[in-house]
């Protein structure tokens, strides 16, 4: 019997002990296992940061998507070699993203300002929406679909429909003289100021926006600081009669609206006491001057907020041919005109004199060769 109970001790001391065996294995494996997820995940972040630190390829910074280079003309992959690059659908809602960067002082940020922080109004009538908007639909308007406003004097919902909704009918005349300028700009102005973008940026129907370099542009200044940016038309500032203190003058730049321009946010808001509400109007017909004039007028006279002066807007005043086609993609604005025969148009091949006389089909597949619409 004693015998019986040693051995049934032993047996259940080997037991108990196989189960202690059984129980450590377990939790060394498990340790183990976990020292390996953790050496893992610890490699996975290792790499993470390294792809993080690895330099971009540098056309990133300027497009996402489109052609990166300087000329537009390429897409480059990331040891920089060039490939061709897609066949772009003229009806695509977004071609190319704009990127920012934000550029840091050891003691300011500075805000970076986007595409879609650019309220771009176009200033036209209903008889020039066939022989104008057609070539700015088809070409620059494709870029900034989202951002671009037409603001003309009547209902046309074949436009409208062209502008996906993006044509405002001001109520304003249809004619040509100071008063119905400044009437639609009032408009245009007050729309801005509604739309708390950031950039109020307005153009002519005779204008093609080299849209990637007005977005460059405004990187380059604050929107939170007052901005009036153009370029004039004259030599010298325009002096006028001041009709509150005859025969005393006032001198004053503006930007001509023929080639664009830029007001940042916080300069319309402190525009806004004077012009919004149809007081932008009765400003106009106070000096009896155009919408341009009355701009400069404003900021200038009135705010006393400098003008400043950016180059690569150009106006239907400049002969367009002296622009060098090596030049080109660094422009922001261009525009025609014509008096009688003779056309002032950018010298630049591509399409014939009949299918684009404004040379903006041209331009536009100089810049973008890979538009559908583009020959090959």
């Amino acid at each position: 019997m004693s015998y019986q109970l040693s051995k049934m001790r032993l047996t259940l001391k080997r037991i108990l002990q196989a189960l202690f065996l059984a129980v450590l294995f377990s939790f060394s494996t498990l340790a183990m296992l976990r020292t390996l997820a953790a050496t893992s995940n610890n490699s996975t972040a290792t790499i993470e940061r390294a792809s993080a630190g690895k330099e971009e390829p540098p056309w990133i910074k300027n497009f996402v998507g489109l052609w990166p280079d300087r000329s537009l003309r390429s897409v480059l992959d990331d040891e920089g070699n060039t490939f061709a690059g897609p066949v772009i659908d003229d009806n695509d809602n977004h071609l190319f993203e704009v990127t920012t960067t934000t550029t840091t002082s050891s003691t300011t940020t500075k805000p970076h300002t986007t595409l879609d922080d650019i309220f771009i109004s176009v200033k036209t009538t209903k008889n020039f929406h066939a022989s104008r908007l057609d070539v700015i639909i088809k070409t620059w308007f494709t870029l900034a679909r989202e951002q671009t406003w037409f603001f003309t004097d009547s209902d046309d919902e074949e436009y409208s429909e062209k502008t996906h909704n993006h044509l405002i009918n001001t109520g304003c005349s249809a004619s040509h003289n100071r008063m119905a300028l400044c009437c639609k700009m009032a408009v245009e102005f007050d729309t801005f100021l509604e739309s708390n973008k950031r950039w109020f940026c307005h153009f002519d129907d005779d204008n093609y926006v080299n849209v990637p370099q007005l977005v460059r542009m405004l990187q380059k200044y604050d929107w939170t600081d007052d901005w009036y940016l153009g370029k004039p038309s004259i030599k010298a500032p325009l002096e006028i009669l001041d009709r509150e203190h005859i025969p005393q003058k006032i001198s004053f730049w503006f930007a001509t609206g023929g080639a664009g321009f830029c007001l940042s946010r916080s300069l319309g808001l402190k525009m806004k006491p004077l012009a919004s509400g149809g007081k932008f109007i009765s400003i106009g017909d106070k000096i009896r001057l155009p919408d341009d004039v009355t701009m400069g007028y404003i900021v200038e006279h009135l705010l006393s907020k400098q003008l400043t002066v950016v180059e690569e807007f150009h106006s239907h005043l400049e002969p367009m041919k002296f622009l060098k086609q090596s030049q080109i993609a660094d422009q922001i604005t261009f525009s025609y005109s014509h008096y009688g025969a003779e056309m002032n148009v950018l010298s630049l091949d591509g399409f014939n004199n009949q299918i684009d006389p404004y040379r903006f089909l041209s331009l536009h597949c100089h810049l973008y060769p890979n538009f559908s619409f583009c020959p090959r």
